[in-house]
């Protein structure tokens, strides 16, 4: 049996969009066996999916439709192995909520690379199954946390656009069935090395993450949709100052909250996505360290709804008091106390 578990994720921590990223204690598992008795499977590309958590009897079941198991077919296929070994069972737990902001696309391209990684016996390290990550999954923010674990600052390489464009390889941001991924009978493209870089901040062991979850949706493609085509050397510069102050600041400790708390404050994204979510406007500009001791910083997680608040203390006094302006607006939520994923995604062999 084959234990894989990858951690959800929160990024655009504060002004560090599409750049910052956090693992937390959230963990998709899936659990894999292989009989090797069984020569002439019964389950299309001898797969068979048993899901259950969050979204279950929406997420895909087939093989070549869901997103684990389809960026799996992606990596093997790059190993001229056109499908999983005759027999494979996938079962999926899935507590991240789908489509809020908490990297439930990001954890399952991460897990059905490793998934590949492990039924294929390909034998790849964490940076080169990061490379076929990336191919999927554009924004490595996300990915690179869940992956390596901790928080994580990254980027990208330019890539060829004609190896971009290959329809072989799947594409995350259309959940839940993503695009791509289409079997042409051509082997895909082996991934450049080095797509992605990355680099591990510390963290200060007094702060945890409270997560405020509301119980809608808000796709990544229609939330970038309202972010503008340029931005104002202002703009970007307050970003850019506040970001070198960030990636240190939550490293020393005891934390400076006041200083946190201005450095996590953002002009890129989480003004233009206010429409998508009613209260945030709200919850950003009333939740200060000033009004509720222990609070460090608040931010958009991802690319929303979820509300990302880091505190040393008080953490379900600050939850019960956002979750109370999103009840104002009409918005029912959940919450969860999270710490940090220092070690990443795993593979456990038994």
């Amino acid at each position: 049996m084959i234990t894989i578990k990858v951690p959800c994720s929160s990024a655009n921590i504060g002004p560090g969009f599409d750049v910052l990223g956090i693992s937390l204690s959230v963990w998709l598992e899936l659990t894999v066996n292989i009989d090797r008795n069984i020569t002439n499977s019964t389950y299309p590309l001898n797969c068979k999916i048993t899901y259950e958590g969050d979204g279950a009897g929406k997420v895909p079941l087939e093989a070549d439709h869901n997103l684990i198991t389809r960026t799996a077919l992606y990596v093997l296929r790059c190993h001229q192995q056109r499908a999983f070994p005759a027999e494979t069972h996938v079962h999926i737990n899935n507590p991240i909520p789908l489509g809020r902001g908490l990297g439930s696309s990001g954890a399952a391209v991460v897990a059905g690379v490793m998934l590949a990684n492990a039924v294929g016996e390909l034998n790849l390290s964490k940076d080169r199954m990061m490379d076929f990550c990336l191919m999927i999954e554009r924004h490595p923010d996300n990915v690179m946390a869940a992956m390596m674990g901790g928080f994580v600052g990254s980027y990208l390489r330019e890539l060829n656009e004609e190896d971009m464009a290959r329809k072989e390889i799947p594409l995350a941001e259309v959940l839940p069935e993503p695009a791509g991924g289409v079997d042409t009978g051509l082997e895909p493209p082996q991934p450049p090395m080095g797509i992605g870089h990355y680099i591990k901040y510390g963290w200060a062991q007094e702060v945890k993450a409270i997560t405020i979850i509301p119980n809608f949706e808000v796709s990544t493609a229609s939330s970038r949709a309202v972010l503008p085509k340029q931005y104002t050397a202002k703009d970007m510069i307050f970003n850019l100052q506040r970001l070198a102050v960030l990636t240190t600041a939550l490293t020393r400790s005891p934390p400076d909250a006041d200083l946190i708390y201005e450095a996590m404050q953002d002009k890129v994204h989480q003004q233009y996505r206010a429409g998508l979510i009613p209260g945030l406007p709200e919850v950003l500009s009333s939740m200060s360290p000033k009004t509720q001791p222990g609070l460090l910083g608040i931010c958009l997680s991802g690319a929303g709804p979820t509300i990302l608040a880091l505190a040393t203390e008080n953490h379900d006094q600050i939850a019960e008091n956002i979750l109370a302006v999103f009840k104002k607006n009409g918005i029912t939520c959940s919450y969860k106390i999270l710490t940090p994923a220092h070690e990443g995604a795993e593979i456990i062999y038994a």
